[in-house]
């Protein structure tokens, strides 16, 4: 069950940086709500799924598999640019957290 509540966490943690890029600096309303509530909710799905999760492991696999989302969105909604760099990153990250998981440390 921690694994569906990390996954809950990382859909809402890209929702949070989607609406954040949009909210203009909090300056519209409707996308501020968005980003707030987002944020609330991942964080909450975070939460339940550290009481399994080692703290520092289930952390870092909710950030770096968010930031991995965020960025193929990026690519594929707003026209943003995947080069090799990025590219390379994204293996990397794949890595340390296979690694992770790996470790036992779930």
């Amino acid at each position: 069950m921690q694994w569906l509540y990390l996954a809950i966490a990382v859909i809402f943690e890209i929702a949070v940086a989607i609406a954040a890029g949009k909210a203009q600096g909090f300056k519209d309303r409707g996308w501020t709500i968005a980003t707030l509530v987002s944020g609330a909710i991942g964080t909450y799905f975070l939460s339940r799924a550290l009481l399994t999760f080692n703290v520092g492991v289930g952390y870092a696999i909710w950030t770096s598999v968010s930031g991995i989302g965020i960025t193929v969105l990026g690519v594929l909604l707003f026209g943003q640019r995947l080069n090799w760099q990025k590219a390379l990153g994204i293996v990397i990250i794949i890595a340390g957290v296979v690694g992770l998981q790996l470790s036992g440390a779930a």
